[in-house]
Formats: structure tokens, sequence, C-alpha cells
């Protein structure tokens, strides 16, 4: 059971970039995933989440109307679309799957599999 995180980069303020969490050994349509970000010094905070099959997400205020999160259910992989980057959106970026309400996800992270983390880094 495996989530690879990938995406990361550097960009500058208001840039985009596009994140993708790939499983292998088991089922992601199963299951909902959820992105979460920790800053150096800060605590992780889940940044957006989506349930496994009704299409229901969950995104935090600091990110809502900038970020999209989806779903291949085919490809097993989910993605973070993250556009109108800022600063304050540098940190590490971790995806997480749970059985749970995108909102419970997002909020409490339950979950018990990560991906290793992919660095996003906003700055000019």
């Amino acid at each position: 059971v495996q989530l690879q995180a990938s995406g990361g980069g550097v960009v500058q303020p208001g840039g985009s970039l596009r994140l993708s969490c790939a499983a292998s050994g088991f089922i992601l349509a199963d299951y909902g995933i959820g992105w979460f970000r920790q800053a150096p010094g800060k605590e992780r905070e889940g940044v957006s989440c989506i349930s496994s099959s009704d299409g229901d997400t969950y995104y935090a205020d600091s990110v809502k109307g900038r970020f999209t999160i989806s779903r291949d259910n085919a490809k097993n992989t989910a993605y973070l679309q993250m556009n109108s980057l800022k600063p304050e959106d540098t940190a590490v970026y971790y995806c997480a799957v749970d059985s749970v309400t995108p909102k419970t996800l997002c909020i409490f992270a339950p979950s018990e599999t990560w991906g290793q983390g992919t660095q996003v880094t906003v700055s000019s």
C-alpha cells in the first residue's frame, strides 16, 4: 500500500502547479483522498479533500477559489491543481486516504496511509 506524491517545484507568485498522488497496492476508488501541507514551524493543514465516489469536496478557506482537487480512478491517481499561488502556500504537500467524509479527513486527518510529500516553494 503506497501513495506517491509528485509535481512540486519552485514557482513565482501568481503561478500554477499541479500535484499528483498515485496509489499502488490498493484501489483508490474505494477511499476518499486528501491533500495536506506543512510549512516549517507550522502545524499540518488539511488543504483539500474529495470523497470516494460522489464528488463531495472540502477546501480550506485559505485555498478556496485557487485550488481544485480531482481524481481519476481509472488511473488510480488524484490531483491538486494550484493556481494563483502565494508565498504562504510554500510547504511540503502530502496526500492521504481514508474512508471518512472529505471534511472529516481534512480537519482530523485520521488516515494511516500517507504519501512521502512533495515540496512546493512560491518565491520571486
